[in-house]
């Protein structure tokens, strides 16, 4: 397919994100529920259709949302007052429709063609027993099947930053959907960005994903564990002098240890938001990504982009799910005082 933008157009959304489109499905249970369901407490398991629709049956009242890792920074970014748009997966379903209306409804641009056939839309049913433990049970379904044919082109070229979900680099037609929604953005003058997603994510592809931040990303975003198995080094001293080799920015996080971000000669450390409780870290990254993408777009530093970061972090992992609770507009209006 041949790339054929504009540059000289102005930027309409802030940042596009690509990831996997997930349903997530939480309920409360109790310990004996998952016992009877032989769910492995605490864990994340990977199940197929027949087991996900056998869970959803025996499941109490639940919030179901629209979810994913990138699908989370979307939504963050929508909250922080940025302007967003989302490339995902889904069936024709129940669970394509619920997708759909609430990542829109968050304020997220979202017009991927939903799939006639194959595979139902996937998700994650989440049981959460009163130690606050949550053991989520995915399928993956459709949103496995992304392909070269549902990168929105205009989507992608009106966007200041592609946001990519390294989850998702598993299937070859998705990895071929990433390299071409790279080069629409830098046909256009844009920057593209990568979340390794996972150390054990990184495991698998390590190479690929090495050609890939090489050769196409602009800015990249790993945790401690990620950046140092991505370079197969013991240390994180280490892995940051090999990462600033790589590409242009690099933004790390480090859990309680907050944050590094390194730009060419530049390295900032930036200190973790406090937080009086963490009820949760699901989405921390995720959200992470969405306050340094938004400060990144609109004119802040580096460095105010990762207290950005920084902050939107600590309001995701003060409580349960990986969607913010509070306006993380006005979080920042309040910090940034």
């Amino acid at each position: 397919m041949s790339v054929n933008v504009n540059q000289s157009e102005t930027a309409s959304l802030d940042v596009v994100g690509i990831g996997n489109a997930i349903v997530d499905i939480v309920a409360t249970a109790e310990d004996n529920l998952l016992q009877e369901q032989g769910i492995i407490k605490g864990a994340m398991n990977l199940i197929d259709q027949d087991r996900a629709d056998a869970l959803y049956d025996v499941m109490g009242p639940a919030i179901e949302r629209s979810g994913g890792s990138a699908g989370n920074t979307m939504a963050g970014i929508a909250s922080l007052g940025g302007r967003g748009g989302y490339i995902g997966k889904v069936r024709d379903d129940q669970f394509g429709q619920v997708f759909r209306h609430d990542i829109r409804a968050a304020g997220v641009k979202y017009d991927t063609l939903p799939a006639t056939e194959g595979p139902s839309t996937a998700r994650c049913l989440i049981f959460v027993t009163p130690d606050a433990e949550r053991s989520m049970n995915t399928y993956l379904g459709a949103c496995v099947n992304l392909t070269v044919a549902d990168i929105d082109e205009k989507m992608i070229a009106s966007a200041q930053v592609t946001y990519m979900e390294g989850y998702l680099w598993d299937p070859e037609e998705a990895k071929k959907a990433f390299i071409l929604a790279a080069e629409i953005a830098h046909a256009a003058g844009r920057k593209v960005a990568l979340t390794l997603s996972d150390s054990f994510c990184v495991a698998r592809h390590r190479e690929s994903f090495l050609d890939l931040v090489k050769n196409h990303v602009d800015i990249l975003f790993a945790n401690e564990e990620e950046t140092m198995a991505l370079f197969e080094v013991d240390n994180f001293d280490t892995a940051l002098q090999k990462v600033r080799a790589c590409c242009s920015v690099a933004a790390l996080t480090r859990s309680e240890k907050g944050s590094v971000i390194c730009c060419g000669d530049e390295v900032h450390v930036i200190d973790a938001e406090p937080v009086d409780h963490v009820v949760d870290t699901t989405g921390a990254g995720d959200l992470y990504a969405a306050g340094f993408l938004f400060g990144y777009t609109n004119g802040y530093s580096l460095y105010d982009s990762g207290r950005i970061g920084s902050i939107a972090a600590a309001e995701v992992i003060s409580h349960f799910g990986a969607r913010p609770e509070k306006s993380l507009a006005t979080l920042i209006g309040e910090k940034f005082k």
